[in-house]
């Protein structure tokens, strides 16, 4: 066995993780460099998942790490009410740069999640000091993901995720997920049919059904990746804007995932040529090294809030202790640096198609239900194993073969997504793709056998039965 010497587990509760699971058999990573993680015994990961979809420019950049550690001892705190500091706006006006066109005036949070409820509150605060306060419904998406914030999950259309915390929000609607494996299975890219249709949908049915006087704002990720890599149909996105234009709904677009060069271009909104008049990030804008969010608005969004608000008065009563903090503004402007220095997002683009290809190679193996790419994500769906196992089993079997293979994925249900670093290399895809293949057909070779997750990781396992006798 090798020699590994634990933390003690007992005391952190790991989220989204089925915790008494993860505990026998820990995955633990001690560092990171480029696109690997070195795991506790030395052994080298690949990241085919740019850790949470949140590190697009690599891990351990030197001009992040020492942009961060200078700021520490010049400006570690400054308080983020009634006060602030240069680099807040310095790093506002980078951002806005970057932004699509019109989306100027940037609000700063520490999260996705915080985002997501930032801009909702965003939503709701503007039809009110516009004089419209009847305007105070929302609509999400089905199978659409927003966080774990009270609005976030309200508006998010992942059952799983509210379950054991209830609605969070009165008010809300949800219009379908545009994926339709019927017709759309294994498609390169953007499908080509259905988006208007399903687009118009929201018009008909929604709109009829609650009134469009009474509705504040639609909020949707331009490609849900959370749920597993959902990719909209031609036209979808363009038409929804449209109908959000004539009847004066806010369009909000989550990029909290499509953000930073993820569909090789610099947002979603880019990619789509739509523009959203409230548009979220996270992730990587500080390329995960320090928790930052922001929210942009329209100008004229802004504008209203400035405009209409009693003179004096605080125009939007939201913010956070953490808001702009000195180390993420640096670490945001450091990871801005990098992307133009690097040009990401064109490097992103210019990998597409080799990505794409060599996710579609996984097409005909055993279980491989779907295959969907846009940019360099791709989301490969299983059948369901079966009703004893459960759904996601078969799943989180290959992730964890994936694992033991020097790999890692995400797993999401029956979906594994993979979403490298933008600076991945064409040997390393194919790495990605062969390892995953490997896995696939390791675990589908096994049956049901394969299913048992005491087969996998058998060093974590006894890591973790040592720890706990010696704790």
């Amino acid at each position: 066995m090798s020699q590994v010497k634990l933390p003690n587990l007992s005391h952190y509760w790991v989220p989204f993780t089925a915790n008494r699971q993860f505990k026998a058999m820990p995955r633990l990573f001690k560092a990171a460099k480029g696109n690997y993680y070195t795991t506790m015994d030395d052994r080298q990961i690949l990241d085919g998942t740019a850790g949470l979809w949140c590190v697009p420019a690599g891990h351990g950049r030197e001009e992040i790490a020492v942009a961060v550690g200078e700021q520490l001892r010049t400006l570690d705190y400054a308080p983020a009410f009634q006060t602030s500091h240069p680099l807040a706006f310095e790093t506002a006006t980078r951002l806005a740069e970057y932004m699509p066109k019109g989306l100027d005036r940037i609000f700063f949070t520490n999260s996705g999640s915080e985002s997501a409820d930032t801009a909702l509150k965003i939503a709701l605060a503007y039809h009110r000091v516009c004089g419209n306060p009847l305007r105070s419904k929302l609509i999400g998406r089905e199978r659409g993901y927003h966080g774990v914030n009270f609005g976030g999950i309200a508006v998010g259309g992942i059952a799983g995720n509210r379950k054991a915390f209830g609605n969070g929000l009165a008010g809300v609607d949800h219009i379908r997920h545009p994926l339709d494996i019927t017709k759309n299975a294994f498609t390169k890219g953007v499908p080509e049919d259905g988006g208007i249709t399903l687009a118009n949908e929201f018009e008909q049915r929604i709109l009829t059904l609650h009134d469009p006087a009474t509705i504040a704002a639609l909020i949707i990720e331009p490609m849900q990746g959370s749920a597993g890599v959902i990719i909209p149909p031609k036209n979808y996105l363009k038409r929804l804007r449209e109908i959000c234009d004539k009847h004066g709904i806010l369009l909000i677009f989550d990029e909290v995932i499509t953000g930073f060069g993820r569909l090789g271009a610099k947002f979603g909104a880019d990619y789509f040529d739509v523009v959203p008049d409230i548009l979220t990030c996270a992730k990587g804008l500080s390329n995960g090294v320090v928790p930052m969010g922001a929210v942009a608005v329209k100008r004229e969004v802004y504008d209203a809030f400035m405009e209409k608000s009693a003179a004096g008065a605080i125009e939007l009563p939201h913010g956070y202790t953490y808001s702009a903090i000195p180390i993420a503004c640096v670490a945001a402007i450091a990871t801005l640096d990098i992307f133009f220095a690097e040009k990401l997002e064109d490097r992103a683009a210019g990998l597409s198609d080799y990505f794409g290809q060599a996710a579609h190679s996984l097409k005909g193996l055993p279980m491989v239900k779907d295959i969907r790419n846009i940019g360099l994500v791709a989301g490969i769906e299983f059948e369901a194993a079966s009703e004893k196992t459960g759904a996601g089993a078969f799943a989180f079997a290959t992730y964890l073969k994936c694992y033991e293979l020097g790999l890692h994925v995400r797993y999401n249900g029956d979906i594994i997504a993979i979403s490298p670093p933008l600076t991945i290399e064409k040997y390393e895809i194919d790495r990605i793709f062969n390892t995953l293949s490997d896995a696939i057909k390791y675990v589908a070779s096994l049956g049901e056998a394969g299913l048992d997750v005491s087969r996998y990781l058998k060093n974590e396992q006894l890591w973790a039965a040592h720890s706990q006798t010696t704790i």
